[in-house]
């Protein structure tokens, strides 16, 4: 095993993270408000869905990322309608708009393409590519970093600002304030339902935002469910990543790398256990969160 083809497997990992991590973000906003969000497959499906559309359409592909953001924000003010203004069960709200987003995309791609499975298109536009001046000459590095859009960067980017939002501005400490005691944060003039409202839509636009980057990252197209657990990874990503939106880099790298190993050990091993093979890191991940939450309430009852 060369070094080009390690820096390949890498330039995979950061393509197949990109996604998940922004859908974890919002999963992690969300936590950090006290708002368990389960729909995070709906918004990112819808932003998968409404982008390609856009794109179809028009040919514009700063139209379709805002038509993706707009998508998922649109998933994301009926999250908040209905689980921090109607108090309805999360899980109820969340697996509805899972099933009925997947549902409508699969309606809406055959009633407006005429296509059942996967709408691909010559007249679709691939995101540009950001090509840093002499990189490509760099070894390894030039491998890995060729070719990535600019959203591959821009997830990074972002989970930096929120975390500069949450732990360094006092509209970041209000938000961790309601999330730990909303009531106690109301007693002192925070309007908590109103900012759990705009934190819900917040993290429908960076679920739309995910779900542009894998409709129109690596490839340019939409697929029935493509997005095939990624919400669900997301969301075990934030857990595991304890909502901080530093940590939730890494925890998404992990479920990046489950997947790009998948894509590479696909020559050698049966697809159907490299496709398995995220799903696996997701039940792992979750196993180790909940371990380490178990632990730390016993931790803390010992103390007491």
């Amino acid at each position: 095993m060369n070094i080009e083809y390690i820096a390949m497997i890498v330039h995979s990992i950061i393509q197949s993270t990109s996604p998940i991590l922004l859908v974890a973000l919002g999963s992690a906003i969300c936590s950090q408000v006290g708002i368990f969000n389960i729909a995070l497959e709906a918004q990112m499906l819808i932003g998968c869905f409404a982008s390609i559309a856009v794109n179809y359409f028009t040919g514009n592909v700063i139209l379709s990322i805002i038509a993706g953001v707009l998508a998922g924000m649109l998933v994301g003010t009926v999250v908040a309608l209905l689980q921090v203004k109607c108090k309805a069960a999360d899980m109820v709200v969340g697996t509805a708009l899972n099933i009925l987003i997947a549902g409508l995309t699969s309606f809406m791609l055959y009633k407006i393409f005429n296509i059942r499975g996967t709408l691909k298109d010559d007249r679709l536009v691939p995101m540009l590519r950001v090509n840093i001046p002499g990189i490509e000459k760099v070894p390894f590095l030039g491998t890995v970093l060729s070719g990535l859009t600019i959203l591959d960067y821009l997830c990074f980017v972002i989970a930096v600002i929120i975390f500069i939002w949450l732990y360094k501005t006092v509209n970041g400490y209000h938000c961790q304030a309601v999330g730990i005691n909303k009531e106690g944060a109301e007693s002192l003039g925070t309007k908590g339902t109103s900012l759990q409202m705009k934190i819900v839509i917040l993290s429908g636009a960076l679920c739309g935002l995910g779900g542009v980057c894998l409709a129109m990252g690596n490839v340019t197209l939409f697929a029935e469910n493509m997005t095939s657990g990624r919400g669900f990874m997301a969301m075990a990503a934030a857990s595991m990543g304890m909502n901080h939106p530093i940590t939730v880099i890494f925890t998404s790298l992990f479920f990046g790398a489950c997947q790009g190993f998948g894509v590479v050990l696909q020559s050698v091993v049966k697809s159907q256990l490299t496709n398995a093979i995220p799903y696996i890191g997701t039940i792992v991940a979750m196993v180790i969160s909940s371990a380490r939450k178990i632990r730390k309430r016993e931790n803390g009852n010992n103390e007491i």
